[in-house]
């Protein structure tokens, strides 16, 4: 079964490009960020390596169909630890014209970015940031874990240039030092849609705003029953309170010493005990009273039970 991950990849890899200068942009990113430079007797070789098999033949046809550059796939058995083939797409003609054209290289020597001019046009920057994607990048699969997605690079300059593209496009990406190396990140789902969107994974994106949406139901259906539930353990707790106040004052006191509006409402309240203040005015023998009205008597009446508590006796008008 594939990962959600592998889905992106390979629907990015099936996307057609026309623009030359998008393919440039894309054959950059994954040029620099998994190729290895050689040199042969013809001059500079170049091998772009890599686990995903798509990503693989897309490179290959890129080349061919853009440059026209003789390429071959070969597949390489990892070490017995590691799960996945390695495939490798190897060049088989000099490559100084193509990392030159696609500023790799300038004067002979590697630059560790690219101008930021030549990716000032946005299908170039989102071509890129797909190359990228597709060079180096994983999203975790949003049913099973948390929104995450990244891109790896062994240099900083590399994904300080990677960050500030992203966030032409207000993605709010970060760059942290991770793994011998630097990690390009988006942490919330509503960003990491933008840019599977941004880059062209359409399908993959709806998926995730599927997930996104069944979560946030799922959240607010969650925030309300807490809420429910914390709203009734708050009025059972008050009406316990309210009950052992009453005994307390049948025991001290005698309800039938209290005056007739607090005796009314006590005995109201034992009568009903799980009765919210709202129900509660209903029952009241001598005519219903409001919620508010409810909740003053009881105030009274707990007022008073304090009182007696922390006295240790009666009130004077209750003295005999």
């Amino acid at each position: 079964m594939m990962s959600f991950a592998s889905d992106v990849k390979k629907e990015l890899t099936t996307l057609e490009i026309t623009n030359p200068d998008n393919a440039r942009a894309e054959l950059a990113a994954l040029l620099r960020m998994n190729g290895s430079l050689g040199l042969a007797p013809q001059g500079f070789t170049l091998n772009v390596q890599t686990e995903n098999a798509a990503t693989a033949r897309r490179i290959l046809n890129l080349l061919q169909q853009f440059y026209q550059l003789p390429a071959e796939i070969s597949v390489r058995r990892q070490m017995k630890l590691q799960k996945h083939n390695l495939y490798v797409v190897r060049i088989l003609q000099d490559v100084r014209q193509l990392l030159d054209d696609l500023h790799i290289i300038e004067h002979g020597e590697m630059v560790p970015t690219l101008p930021e001019d030549w990716l000032a046009d946005e299908g170039m920057a989102r071509s890129y940031l797909r190359g990228a994607f597709l060079a180096a990048g994983s999203v975790n699969n949003p049913e099973t874990s948390r929104y995450h997605l990244e891109i790896y690079s062994l240099y900083e300059e590399q994904a300080q240039q990677i960050e500030r593209l992203m966030n032409r496009f207000d993605l709010k990406a970060k760059t942290v030092e991770r793994r011998a190396g630097y990690i390009v990140y988006l942490k919330e789902g509503e960003k990491i849609a933008d840019m599977l969107n941004l880059m062209g994974a359409t399908t993959a994106m709806l998926k995730l705003e599927d997930v996104r949406i069944m979560r946030d139901m799922r959240n607010s259906v969650n925030r309300l029953v807490n809420a429910e539930n914390a709203n009734i353990d708050k009025t059972v707790t008050a009406s316990q309170k309210q009950i052992d106040d009453i005994h307390f004052l049948d025991e001290e006191l005698g309800l039938h010493r209290l005056p007739e509006k607090l005796r009314e409402i006590a005995q109201v309240r034992l009568q009903h005990r799980e009765a919210p203040l709202s129900e509660l005015g209903q029952y009241v023998p001598s005519g219903p009273i409001s919620k508010s009205g409810v909740n003053h008597r009881l105030r009274k009446l707990t007022k008073l039970a304090d009182e007696i508590r922390q006295t240790g006796h009666l009130p004077k008008q209750f003295e005999k």
